[in-house]
């Protein structure tokens, strides 16, 4: 069978398309959220976030120097609701 034309995908591509499109997802409901919802208790939960960084990452070659960073990644209760959605909609259709 051509390679090309199989459009299945392994398990952890499948992992790894779910969360990079559900950290998308909750990014997109959290930015709403903060233009939408009116200052309350309830819009500070949805939108406090946990952070975690790594960086920069520094990479050195004769001909090419990159400098990748700081990466950051945040993590909130709208982020986990995004990745919830996606994988729900993915293990639907897939």
């Amino acid at each position: 069978m051509n390679r090309l034309l199989d459009v299945r995908q392994t398990p952890v591509q499948r992992i790894v398309w779910t969360i990079v499109l559900g950290f998308l997802l909750g990014g997109l409901m959290t930015f709403l959220s903060e233009a939408f919802i009116p200052e309350s208790p309830a819009r500070n939960f949805l939108v406090t976030s946990v952070a975690a960084s790594v960086g920069p990452v520094e990479l050195d070659l004769v001909a090419v120097a990159v400098t990748l960073g700081p990466l950051v990644l945040r993590l909130n209760v709208l982020t986990l609701a995004g990745i919830g959605a996606v994988a729900l909609v993915a293990r639907s259709w897939m």
